[in-house]
C-alpha cells in the first residue's frame, strides 16, 4: 500500500469503446467508487483534501476513476471518442472491470450526476452519494454545459474575478486539455424525472449550503424514494475542499 496519498499508484483499464482510462484506490474493505466533477481529477476532489482517507479509515476500499478527457485517463481529440452517455458506460466498464457486485457509489458534481446516470440505468449499490448536485442538474444538463462550452471557446476573455474567470483559473491548475473536456460536454445526459423516482436505494445528497450551481439539492432529495439532504459548508467550488464533505459521506456509508 502507498505510504502517502501522493504515491497512490495510477491503474489503467479499458472502457467499452477500448480507450483507456485510470483509477487510484485506497484502503481496504467494502468497495466505494467515488467520481470527480468536471474540469477536476480523482487527486484533486478525493485526495488531496483527505475526503478519501476518512472514508478509508472507516473499513473501505475507495475506488477513484479518472473520467475520460481528465487527469491521468486518456484524452482524445476526437469527437467520436464521446458518445452521449459514456461517463456512464465508463462506470459500468470500471465496475465489470473490478468484478464488483456489493458496492457503494458516489460522486461530486458532474461525478455525481454520471452516479445518478448509473443508478437510473439498473447500477445496484448498497448506498449512493450524489453530492455538488442539484435537481436542475439531473433533468437537465444543458444548462450548466452550455456555461462550460462559452468558457471552454472563449479562454482568456474573461474579466479576472468573475465566475468565467475562476473557472479558467481553474482549469489551468488542475492542467486541463480545453479540446477534450469540449467533447465532454457531449456525452451529457439527462435523467427523466420518473426514472429519479424509481431509484430505491438510499442516496444521500449533500451539497455546499451557497451551491446553487445546479439547482436545489433538497428538491433533488425529496423525489429519490430513500433520499437524504445533507447541507455543508461553502459553494460549489469550495464545498468540495471543506471537510464536512469526506464527514458526512463517511457516517452515511457507516450508518
Amino acid at each position: 500500500m502507498a505510504s502517502s496519498p501522493t504515491e497512490l499508484p495510477i491503474h489503467r483499464f479499458n472502457s467499452f469503446d477500448g480507450v483507456e482510462l485510470a483509477y487510484r484506490e485506497m484502503g481496504e474493505g467494502r468497495p466505494l467508487v467515488l467520481i470527480h466533477g468536471y474540469f477536476s481529477t480523482a487527486m484533486v476532489n478525493w485526495v488531496r483534501y483527505g475526503h478519501a482517507g476518512k472514508i478509508a479509515d472507516r473499513g473501505y476500499r475507495v475506488i477513484m476513476p479518472d473520467l475520460r478527457g481528465h487527469g491521468d485517463s486518456a484524452r482524445p481529440h476526437d469527437p467520436a471518442a464521446y458518445p452521449h452517455d459514456a461517463l456512464a458506460d465508463d462506470g459500468f466498464a470500471l465496475i465489470e472491470h473490478l468484478g464488483l457486485t456489493d458496492y457503494d457509489l458516489g460522486g461530486y458534481s458532474l461525478g455525481g450526476r454520471t452516479a445518478m446516470r448509473m443508478l437510473a440505468r439498473g447500477a445496484k449499490p448498497g448506498r449512493a452519494i450524489v453530492a455538488g448536485m442539484g435537481l436542475d442538474g439531473i433533468l437537465n444538463t444543458a444548462g450548466r454545459g452550455g456555461y462550460f462550452r462559452r468558457v471552454l471557446t472563449n479562454l482568456g476573455s474573461f474579466e479576472r474575478g468573475t465566475p468565467e474567470w475562476l473557472t479558467e483559473a481553474f482549469l489551468k491548475t488542475v492542467q486541463g486539455d480545453p479540446v477534450a473536456l469540449l467533447n465532454v460536454l457531449d456525452t451529457f445526459a439527462d435523467t427523466p424525472r420518473e426514472a429519479v423516482e424509481a431509484i430505491a436505494m438510499p442516496v444521500l445528497i449533500v451539497a455546499g449550503k451557497d451551491d446553487d450551481d445546479n439547482g436545489s439539492a433538497e428538491a433533488l432529495a425529496d423525489l429519490l424514494p430513500h433520499g437524504r439532504h445533507g447541507v455543508i459548508p461553502g459553494n460549489h467550488m469550495s464545498a468540495v475542499t471543506r471537510p464536512e464533505l469526506g464527514i458526512a459521506i463517511a457516517e452515511f456509508l457507516s450508518e
